[in-house]
């Protein structure tokens, strides 16, 4: 495991940059809490290097994801706490270099890609920013081969209705700040929505549309990925539980909004998170059921109870 001082140094980057994500993981077992602190910095060193608003260069971005990836991977000696902490981790609970290789890949992607046609394109850059996080999430955990097996598919979901709820409440953001618009191309244009309606904070009727076309596919995630946590250990079920219920908090700002994520980017306040987790815990304690006690308390419904059916792409429409 890595030394104290370590774990330290990327308990307090966890805790400056993920405010949300910190809360739920300070509720997960001690052995897996340590661990998901290493892995949240060394998320957040590699994410850094891409999300920077001055004018950086890319050659030396490439360069340093290449130092990060090289480091991780334990294939060169570097004098940083996160990234040694990190390759010790990924050592001690067998991570796949495979899912290293493509988180990495995706910040890369990060530096060169900003649009996004479709959601299948989307779904590959997840692949790694997302997909492959929630794969050494479920190693951290110290669960078996066999177990990650069963349960990666809901993991996948779930890992997917996280990233893409940031998206969705970071459009303002990401299209001020990185220059990026993660919202399929293909939706912004089915709604008629342009860059330029984003860039002005142009709340339309078709952003609204897209917004809510989205914010449904995201909540179908939720749902698929919310049936596995069952499937992890025990003691870690409330922790991931919680940081299900945060993210999808978002979706009732957003609502709450009118969807103006343009003017403004919707933030849980430290009050409204405490709320969140006394409801969460009250219902856990209850039932020890993570679906019951996630319908109980977050944003999203069990399917079916919106009174919605699905469009000819999947996503659930009005009736």
């Amino acid at each position: 495991m890595p030394a104290n001082d370590q774990i330290d140094v990327s308990r307090r980057i966890h805790k400056r940059t993920g405010r949300t994500f910190y809360l739920a993981t300070r509720l997960l077992p001690e052995r897996v809490r340590r661990a998901t602190y290493v892995l949240y910095a060394f998320f957040r060193v590699a994410d850094e290097v891409v999300d920077r608003t001055d004018d950086p260069d890319p050659a030396a971005q490439r360069r340093e994801l290449e130092r990060i990836r090289g480091a991780a991977l334990g294939e060169r000696d570097v004098d940083d706490a996160v990234l040694s902490a990190f390759h010790d981790l990924a050592v001690r609970y067998d991570i796949d270099e495979v899912d290293i290789d493509a988180f990495v890949d995706a910040m890369l992607q990060d530096i060169e890609t900003t649009r996004y046609g479709t959601y299948a394109d989307l779904e590959d850059y997840m692949r790694g920013s997302s997909v492959a996080v929630a794969n050494m999430m479920m190693a951290a955990m110290g669960m078996s081969e066999d177990e990650q097996a069963s349960a990666r598919p809901h993991a996948k979901a779930l890992a997917e209705a996280f990233q893409l709820t940031n998206f969705l409440r970071d459009v303002r953001e990401d299209i001020h700040d990185y220059g990026r618009v993660y919202v399929p191309g293909e939706t912004l244009e089915r709604y008629g929505v342009t860059e330029d309606d984003l860039r002005e904070a142009r709340v339309t009727e078709g952003f609204v549309a897209a917004m809510t076309h989205e914010l449904r596919r995201t909540e179908g995630l939720y749902r698929e990925g919310v049936a596995g946590i069952r499937q992890l250990p025990e003691d870690c079920q409330f922790g991931v539980l919680l940081a299900a219920v945060f993210y999808a908090e978002h979706h009732r700002l957003i609502r709450d909004r009118d969807y103006d994520v343009l003017t403004e980017t919707p933030q849980l306040s430290r009050l409204r998170r405490g709320y969140l987790l006394a409801r969460t815990w009250l219902h856990w304690r209850r039932h020890r059921d993570p679906e019951a006690a996630f319908y109980a308390v977050s944003a999203v419904s069990r399917a079916g109870e919106d009174e919605a059916t699905p469009d000819a792409d999947g996503v659930s429409q009005p009736a």
